[in-house]
């Protein structure tokens, strides 16, 4: 049930924009509906409703989360991580269920932005002021391409705090009622040979170097990370699912297995919290450093599969 609602995102989005023009219209006396005061209660639960219905994604129980390959090589920092809870992004929503956020750490080069710093300033920095910006992002597994969209533009960072007020009000607003493309940006899905899918968001504009169709091997380069989408700074949003379409899959828990943890980067330990029970023991915590301990390169094995039944 929850699957069948949440395939459904489309149409709930057009119905919730179809009460907000009748309110507008009703506000600015171009229509003058009946009902009086029911048809304010009306509204108000209806739009509720679409809401309610909008913010449902299905989930998936995994019994072994899936062990592959990590998308990046180097030293990295998690956010957002499963490492400290599940549901990492605090939704099922689009197959996000044990989703990561990543980035470079603050120290990485002094030369680019301290990603934990935010100014004043009424924009918020270039993406190519930021370290991962462009960065190789490597598949995490073997498998076939079947969704490639890299012709977003990258937007400049949301680390200002006039940019981020903008960001966290009207515009993720807009993006969420615009849907799953304009939330994901530039995108690439693998389908693995499990039938498990991986997704890659927020790539860089042309950055892809597969297409739909293609045969890839685990750690083969599939684009560059970037700052599409609905972000604050250029970064790599990287998950497992069980389907292709975004709204209608559920996330499935996964495991990198060449990473080393290191410590929690400077200025962000006000997010590493303690895991909380759900997390996954061997992924890194919010704002904890790992780094990939075997250069991987095509011909790596796809990694294990899990079983995971729907709820």
């Amino acid at each position: 049930m929850r699957r069948a609602i949440a395939a459904l995102g489309p149409l709930w989005r057009v119905l919730l924009l179809t009460v907000i023009l009748a309110v507008v219209l009703d506000l600015t006396g171009v229509i003058d509906p009946p009902g009086g005061g029911w048809w304010v209660l009306f509204v108000v639960a209806l739009g509720l409703g679409l809401v309610m219905a909008i913010s449902i994604g299905p989930s998936a129980r995994s019994q072994k989360p899936v062990e592959v390959h990590s998308p990046v090589r180097g030293r990295w920092l998690a956010l957002n991580s499963p490492g400290q809870a599940i549901p990492s992004h605090g939704t099922a929503k689009l197959g996000q269920l044990s989703a990561v956020d990543i980035i470079h750490p603050s120290d990485q080069s002094a030369e680019h932005v301290n990603p934990a710093r935010m100014s004043w300033a009424l924009m918020g920095e270039r993406p190519e002021r930021f370290s991962c910006f462009g960065a190789p992002i490597h598949s995490m597994a073997a498998g076939a391409v079947v969704r490639v969209n890299d012709w977003q533009r990258d937007q400049r960072g949301r680390n200002s705090w006039p940019s981020y007020v903008f960001f966290s009000t009207l515009e993720n607003v807009l993006r969420s009622l615009a849907g799953p493309a304009a939330i994901i940006g530039n995108r690439v899905v693998i389908q693995h040979d499990d039938d498990i899918c991986s997704a890659y968001a927020h790539l860089r504009r042309g950055s892809a170097k597969v297409s739909a169709g293609q045969r890839v091997e685990a750690g083969q380069v599939i684009a560059e990370v970037g700052n599409t989408g609905n972000t604050t700074q250029p970064h790599l949003h990287v998950q497992l699912m069980d389907r292709v379409d975004f709204e209608a899959a559920a996330g499935v828990p996964m495991i990198w297995r060449n990473i080393e943890l290191e410590g929690v980067a400077s200025g962000w330990e006000k997010f590493a919290k303690e895991p909380a029970h759900t997390a996954l023991s061997g992924m890194p915590r919010n704002g904890q450093i790992f780094r990939t301990v075997m250069e991987s390169g095509p011909g790596e094995q796809s990694g294990a599969s899990s079983l995971y039944a729907e709820q």
